[in-house]
């Protein structure tokens, strides 16, 4: 393969050329990684049938069941809401809205946030092409509710573990009670039998020097678009409202 650009120097071509074979490595490693993923042994079994909060579908609270999450499938990818947030979280919350008027410790993180952000206009998508996914919260239903209904989400599926053990048995809430930003999945076998797949459990490991943890990197849109920048990814973090942009609700100017 030979490419160019107009007004390329030789020095240039000759990086990219070179940087374009290590890409070409990276993809056979995503790719080889991603079959080993898929290829893991069984995990341990569910030990309950773990009941959710919910909303039901006449806007009064309910409860489901964790099996009834599958929608007949046999996959199921939950995520670990940091809602609330980790007590450290000192970013500006949410200044519209029921989730307005919480203490900052018990509102929810921005980036997961952001990272729900992200997913709201794909899932579309993803569940028409088969994909499960599902947020778990602790917050109560109610609150993490208002809270999506002030931020537009109408694709997102959203629970709350305030009433089970589930974040703590799977890593979403730590020993210490903090919560943790873990990416869960889940296959019910052809017996039956519901077996953790696969979970996020990079988040624990510890990151290079001035590196993020990257647990959930390929699925976070945000920041694989910065990667392809020539600054990189910003040295900030994710927040709740940015100066630029208003939020769904709020009036524009004609």
């Amino acid at each position: 393969m030979s490419i160019s650009f107009p007004n390329e120097s030789q020095n240039y071509r000759a990086a990219r050329d070179a940087l374009l074979q290590r890409e070409l490595h990276l993809r056979r490693e995503m790719e080889s990684v991603a079959a080993e993923l898929r290829a893991l042994p069984p995990g341990g079994e569910v030990p309950e049938d773990y009941l959710f909060d919910c909303i039901g579908e006449d806007g009064t609270g309910a409860t489901v069941p964790m099996s009834e999450l599958f929608r007949g499938g046999d996959t199921l990818m939950l995520y670990h809401y940091m809602f609330p947030r980790h007590a450290q979280d000192s970013r500006p919350g949410p200044t519209r809205g029921v989730t307005a008027q919480l203490s900052l410790e018990e509102g929810p993180c921005p980036s997961c946030t952001a990272l729900i952000d992200m997913w709201e206009g794909t899932l579309p998508h993803f569940e028409g092409l088969g994909g499960n996914l599902a947020v778990v919260a602790k917050a109560p239903i109610e609150r993490v509710v208002a809270f999506a209904r002030d931020k537009g989400w109408r694709h997102i599926r959203l629970l709350s573990a305030a009433h089970n053990s589930f974040r703590r048995d799977y890593g979403g809430d730590g020993p210490d009670g903090r919560p943790v930003p873990i990416m869960t999945v889940f296959k019910r076998w052809p017996d039956g039998t519901v077996r953790l797949h696969w979970a996020s459990e990079l988040i624990h490991a510890t990151s290079d020097p001035g590196q993020d943890p990257r647990h959930l990197g390929t699925v976070e849109p945000l920041w694989t678009l910065f990667d392809l920048t020539p600054g990189g990814r910003p040295r900030a973090d994710e927040q709740i409202e940015y100066p630029c942009c208003r939020g769904p609700q709020e009036t524009r100017p004609s």
